[in-house]
């Protein structure tokens, strides 16, 4: 029995060490994959299309002004109809979206409030209710947490302009602006996501269509049913893009980043917010999501290591390094530093054990309310005593 048992850990940490060796070969795949992908060319020249941005807004964050005004200094000489909706008349963001009025007076800054209740999705429901709002034929809907460069619309067009695109997404990386622990939220975000991001795409294994940014025109909104068809999705970015690729239209992921500002104060939000999108994640791609274990060579190395030391040392030295050259090559593209290279090994193992515990959620927290999982990314809103 014992004999038995050696051998089966002898046997795992064997096989943790092959898969080890291959995350960190696959590492140095995506640092040229980033590279690659950001070195192509696009046209340039400004536009002229009217453009509704819709923001569903949900409580105060930090810098929440400031994200917002980067919609408003864009490269585009059309107009751009800043459309925000909250679902609370005393909703702390109010504040930023009047803040937010006095600095560009004269801009479009329309302000919905309106607490229908539409599905078990809080963010659809808000952009159910600002639909009847819409100005113009062009919609870009990102989250409250995005900040972008000028030329975001002038590129998000380019690419809708494409044969055969009905939608556009944006990729993007991590930045803290809450502290400690919104810094490990956010190299989590430009140092494993990102990369996983455009490998998928650049190889035609995902098919991202992400809130950061989703950009279509209104004709293609109603024929996917509109936002109601999402009402109780808990990951409604990627049902609207499977959406659209369901009427025979490409989401396209023009070469471009954005900036997601990560507000996480402590190790609970962090916790709370990764092992929701683990869950998510898990349930829509359930056999991508197990095989991205192999994205983490530090974790694997780490557990072989007790077994088999001298292979575990050179496996982990070797993760490291590649893990470096990935999470340097991020940040180049992002022009700036995610945080502290001395938190990679950290937020590699935190990646490891949110993997590890997504794999039993059956409902998550999501902005205070209790979602149970149902089936094909359904949700519902009642009440939920499972742990998590």
């Amino acid at each position: 029995m014992a004999a038995g048992l050696i051998a089966f850990v002898n046997y795992l940490a064997s096989m943790l060490l092959v898969l080890g060796a291959s995350g960190a070969m696959y590492m140095m795949a995506a640092a040229r994959t980033m590279r690659q992908f950001f070195d192509q060319a696009e046209p340039s020249g400004r536009r002229s299309e009217g453009v509704t941005l819709l923001k569903p807004l949900h409580g105060a964050e930090p810098k929440l002004a400031d994200n917002l005004a980067s919609f408003l200094v864009q490269e585009h000489d059309g107009p751009i109809q800043l459309l925000c909706g909250v679902q609370r008349a005393d909703d702390p963001a109010i504040a930023a979206v009047e803040t937010l009025r006095a600095r560009f007076p004269r801009a479009r800054i329309d302000l919905v409030i309106d607490p229908t209740p539409h599905g078990a999705n809080g963010k659809v429901a808000n952009l159910i209710n600002l639909a009847p709002h819409i100005a113009h034929d062009v919609i870009v809907l990102s989250d409250s947490d995005i900040a972008v460069s000028p030329d975001y619309l002038a590129r998000l067009l380019r690419a809708l302009d494409a044969p055969e695109v009905g939608a556009v997404t944006a990729a993007y990386h991590g930045r803290g602006d809450a502290g400690f622990w919104s810094r490990v939220a956010a190299a989590g975000l430009s140092w494993q996501f990102l990369p996983g991001a455009i490998v998928g795409s650049r190889y035609g294994l995902a098919r991202p269509c992400m809130g950061s940014t989703i950009a279509m025109r209104r004709e293609t909104l109603a024929a996917i049913g509109g936002f109601d068809a999402f009402a109780d999705v808990l990951a409604d970015d990627h049902a609207i893009g499977a959406a659209v690729a369901a009427r025979g239209l490409a989401v396209a992921m023009p070469p471009m980043l954005v900036t997601h500002a990560s507000a996480e104060r402590g190790f609970g939000e962090v916790w709370r917010h990764e092992l929701r999108w683990g869950a998510t994640v898990r349930d829509l791609v359930p056999g991508a999501y197990l095989a991205g274990m192999v994205a983490m060579p530090l974790p694997l190395a780490l557990l072989a290591l007790p077994i088999h030391p001298w292979p575990g040392v050179f496996l982990i030295v070797f993760a490291l390094l590649t893990r470096i050259w990935v999470a340097g090559v991020a940040d180049d593209e992002a022009r700036a530093r995610t945080a502290p290279l001395w938190l990679l090994p950290l937020r590699d193992c935190l990646t490891f054990v949110v993997f590890i515990a997504s794999l039993w959620v059956r409902s998550v927290d999501w902005r205070g309310a209790r979602l149970r999982m149902e089936q094909d990314g359904q949700i519902s809103a009642e009440p939920e005593n499972l742990r998590t």
